[in-house]
């Protein structure tokens, strides 16, 4: 297994002459706009995943990936002229998916603005299902007109007899 730098730096090395000889032009008149958007090698440098995007219709990408398939010896010999290393990878182009993932997220976050501009209409004519202010306040007992001081009195001059704890032994309840 390869030092992990080492792999970068090929990869780096990889992206570079391939981008430059697709830049000088093929003989294939199906290859459109190619731009090589990245490229990873693998571990033991054996092979490497060559990521690109073609600007164009549909038409124009499936054309390009057909040319570039066609050119992989030629390109994988360019490759091997260029780099420093013992065994040249083998080459895989892979149409990079990024402008169509950007193109959806674009979609979706159109979506949530308009979304969000619904929900702040019905917001601002919306009224409280109950008290607009719903949390409970501490109450002033001072200021209380429902406390009633006769039933405080009651409550502290009554005498409990303890009859009601007997009943409570009877069933089994707490003494």
């Amino acid at each position: 297994m390869a030092d992990p730098a080492r792999a970068r730096k090929m990869a780096d090395r990889i992206k570079e002459i391939v981008a430059k000889r697709l830049d000088k032009g093929l003989r294939d008149p199906r290859l459109g706009f190619v731009t090589i958007t990245d490229v990873r090698v693998t571990g033991d440098l054996q092979h490497a995943s060559i990521f690109y995007t073609v600007y164009g219709s549909e038409a124009e990408r499936k054309d390009s990936a057909r040319a570039l398939t066609a050119a992989t010896g030629m390109l994988r010999s360019e490759v091997g002229r260029n780099i420093t290393a013992r065994l040249t990878p083998s080459l895989e182009f892979i149409p990079d998916a990024i402008p169509e993932n950007a193109e959806h997220i674009e979609s979706l976050l159109r979506e949530a603005r308009t979304r969000d501009a619904e929900v702040t209409v019905l917001a601002s004519n919306a009224e409280f299902a109950g008290e607009p202010d719903p949390y409970v306040k501490p109450r002033d007992l001072d200021d209380d007109d429902d406390f009633d001081d006769e039933a405080l009195e009651d409550l502290e001059g009554s005498e409990d007899d303890g009859e009601d704890l007997g009943d409570h032994a009877e069933l089994g309840g707490p003494r």
